[in-house]
C-alpha cells in the first residue's frame, strides 16, 4: 500500500484539519496553495459539478494555478462569474489564472480524479481551445 503524505494543522483546540496531499500542493511566487481550498470555492457556483485544480509550471512565479471545471449540461459559464466567485472566497494570488472548460475529469478505477492526466494535458501544445473533451492516452 503506498503512503501518501497529507498536509494540515492543528487549531487552537487541537483539532487537526487536513488541507491537501503534499505532491497536489501549489507554489507560486514563494506560496502555498492548496487546490483543495480553490475547489471547494468554484463547486459554490450552480453552474458546477465538478472541478479540479492543479499547478503548471510558470517562469517567474513557480507555477500558476489552472482549474479544471465540469459545466452542468445546459450550463453557460463564463472565466469571469467564476473569477468573481474566488476573489469573493479567497486571496488574489490563489485565484485560477486560467480555465479549462471539459465534458469530464478523468479518473481512475475507484473514482479519484487523475491530477497526473491533468498536468499532462498543460503540458501539451493547445489543441484548438479550452471548451470541450478532455483526450486522454489510453
Amino acid at each position: 500500500m503506498a503512503a501518501h503524505r497529507r498536509l494540515g494543522s492543528f487549531d487552537e483546540e487541537g483539532f487537526l484539519t487536513l488541507r491537501d496531499r503534499s505532491k497536489d500542493m501549489i507554489t507560486s511566487g514563494g506560496s502555498n496553495i492548496y487546490p483543495r481550498e480553490i475547489e471547494e470555492v468554484l463547486l459554490r457556483h450552480p453552474g458546477l459539478v465538478k472541478a479540479s485544480v492543479v499547478g503548471r509550471p510558470h517562469p517567474e512565479w513557480g507555477e500558476e494555478v489552472v482549474a479544471f471545471v465540469v459545466a452542468r449540461p445546459g450550463a453557460e459559464i463564463g472565466e469571469g462569474a467564476l473569477d468573481r466567485l474566488c476573489l469573493d472566497h479567497i486571496a488574489r494570488f490563489k485565484r485560477p489564472r486560467h480555465y479549462r472548460f471539459i465534458d469530464a475529469l478523468p479518473k481512475n478505477n475507484y473514482g479519484k480524479v487523475l491530477k497526473t492526466e491533468l498536468r499532462r494535458v498543460l503540458a501539451q501544445p493547445a489543441n484548438g481551445g479550452d471548451r470541450g473533451e478532455l483526450r486522454l492516452n489510453s
